[in-house]
């Protein structure tokens, strides 16, 4: 009898969409609004040693960092990734998040101050309770990350929906950078 081999990469993506898409499309807006506030207490008071903070502008069915970035402290700044094109790094600029980016997602203007994260919110498909996470494949977080932690030291936080959360193992890739922390609702996960 053949033993299955585990799902690749792809198909593990392809699953942790379809079942980010149907969670989320479940939830009512409040129950939904709720949900992000919830995360937003449990992520904030690990956040008073940020000075700026990289969030994102949520795809459809992503969690929200808006009500983590809306409450950040004196002192505090959000920034969110920029492209120049699809071919270019990701970097950072100062929020808001106001025009499309070459995905058709907001990112702040072109004339908005670059900033360097300290630390980041980082989206997720899926991730395991070890902080290896699944993205949507492009890599544009890895290598942002990767450039950042050249400069200094940057803390990484995973927000996903309870849902997102695998007991099982997730095969790491070399390029693939580690989630120091992941957050979702009702958990704080603190990566080894």
């Amino acid at each position: 009898m053949a033993v299955p081999s585990p799902p690749s990469k792809a198909e593990l993506r392809a699953a942790a969409l379809d079942q980010r898409r149907r969670y989320a499309r479940s939830l009512t807006p409040e129950l939904r609004f709720g949900l992000e506030r919830d995360l937003a207490r449990i992520v904030l008071p690990r956040l008073v040693a940020a000075r700026v903070v990289g969030g994102y502008h949520p795809l459809r069915d992503e969690i929200s960092p808006y009500p983590i970035l809306e409450a950040l402290g004196d002192g505090q700044a959000a920034a969110f990734p920029w492209f120049l094109d699809r071919d270019a790094r990701m970097i950072y600029r100062r929020s808001p998040a106001s025009e499309p980016s070459p995905w058709g997602v907001l990112q702040p203007s072109a004339e908005a101050e670059a900033l360097a994260p300290d630390l980041v919110l980082v989206p997720l498909v899926a991730a395991d309770r070890e902080g290896r996470r699944i993205g949507h494949g492009k890599g544009h977080y890895d290598r942002a990350i990767a450039h950042l932690r050249e400069g200094g030291a940057v803390s990484t936080i995973g927000l996903a929906w309870d849902p997102q959360i695998l007991d099982e193992p997730i095969a790491a890739d070399p390029w693939d950078m580690p989630l120091d922390a992941i957050a979702t609702p009702s958990e704080w996960i603190q990566c080894p």
